[in-house]
């Protein structure tokens, strides 16, 4: 699902986010290869708030700053994960089971590469999706991208 680049950074950032009690969900890396955006998501069992995403801006450009890794110019976002949360672990699938997701895969299996479904838990390595009463089985190590498919509700 990420790219050794984006695994390599994720790597760097998870030991001081367990000292900060912040997960890091995801790190992406987009745009242009001669300045590209580097955007890291991080959670907390409570949520994100304005606090916590303006002290973590100060830890990670720390550790960015040291790794340097697109020597260069690059953008630093550090973000919530949102309502559209990727997905990137099996405990990310199992921790959300019973929501909906959008899961890609890198080559096609049964003739798709896109589902949309209910995250119905895992089952060794594999995520459980439930398409339309049909019972998915997708290999994590399958999956090119998943979030969850944010529902807004306006009430009535």
């Amino acid at each position: 699902m990420l790219t050794a680049k984006e695994q390599s950074l994720l790597e760097a950032l998870e030991a001081q986010a367990a000292e900060h009690d912040i997960e890091i969900v995801t790190v992406e890396v987009a745009g242009a290869k001669k300045a590209p955006t580097i955007r890291i998501y991080i959670d907390t069992p409570e949520g994100v708030s304005f606090d916590e995403l303006s002290g973590a801006q100060v830890w990670i450009n720390d550790i960015m700053d040291e790794l340097d890794p697109f020597p260069g110019a690059y953008t630093l976002e550090v973000s919530s994960p949102g309502i559209d949360r990727p997905l990137r672990t099996l405990e990310h699938f199992e921790r959300f089971a019973g929501e909906t997701a959008v899961i890609q895969t890198v080559e096609p299996q049964g003739g798709r590469s896109k589902w949309t479904g209910t995250l119905a838990g895992i089952c060794g390595n594999a995520v459980l999706l439930d398409v339309d009463g049909v019972e998915e089985k997708i290999d994590i190590s399958t999956i090119k991208r998943a979030r969850l498919k944010g529902v807004v509700d306006f009430g009535s």
